[in-house]
């Protein structure tokens, strides 16, 4: 998080305009993370908090190509006033695959928000997690899912599971 008088770096400046470029000409930016030895890949939207009252968007452990394609659909609607409830499902996003969301814990805002705190200085912005289950439909939290599939694809949320709903009750 920067704090007050912490002077920006050029690199650190120039990414900032572009962020401030992007969420204006787009709605957001995407910024994209390569999965490495601590976890998957993930790729999160900076500036649908700034621009339409929208919670920022993360996708952990989809291709990039794909991540982004999922923000940015994201983006559009909330851009359109649409908001999204954690654990309903959305069957529009991809054809045959449904998505749930979940609010993330601020405690991951600066690992998997990092760029963010450039337009945001205190981390004062809403987080959400587009979750999405495997070809099969096993979800993250579920016991029948592929060995593994809860690490490569966590959920952000302090507990680790779904907190906003019960899962299999009023939820995926």
């Amino acid at each position: 998080m920067r704090r007050v008088g912490f002077v920006l770096s050029a690199e650190d400046l120039k990414l900032r305009a572009w962020l401030l470029e992007q969420s204006e000409t787009y709605g957001h930016a995407t910024i994209t993370v390569p999965p490495d030895a601590d976890g998957a890949g993930y790729a999160f939207s900076v500036g649908a908090w700034r621009r339409f009252g929208a919670p920022e968007a993360v996708v952990i452990g989809m291709e990039p190509e794909m991540a982004t394609v999922l923000i940015r659909a994201y983006v559009q609607r909330a851009r359109a006033g649409e908001r999204f409830r954690p654990g309903q499902l959305y069957f529009d996003f991809f054809q045959g695959v449904p998505v749930t969301f979940e609010r993330v814990y601020r405690g991951f805002y600066p690992e998997f928000f990092g760029s963010a705190f450039l337009l945001y200085d205190h981390g004062d912005f809403a987080a959400t997690q587009i979750i999405v289950p495997t070809p099969q439909g096993q979800w993250p939290w579920q016991p029948n899912a592929p060995e593994g599939f809860g690490d490569w694809q966590m959920v952000l949320t302090e507990s680790g599971i779904p907190e906003s709903w019960t899962p299999g009750v009023n939820g995926p």
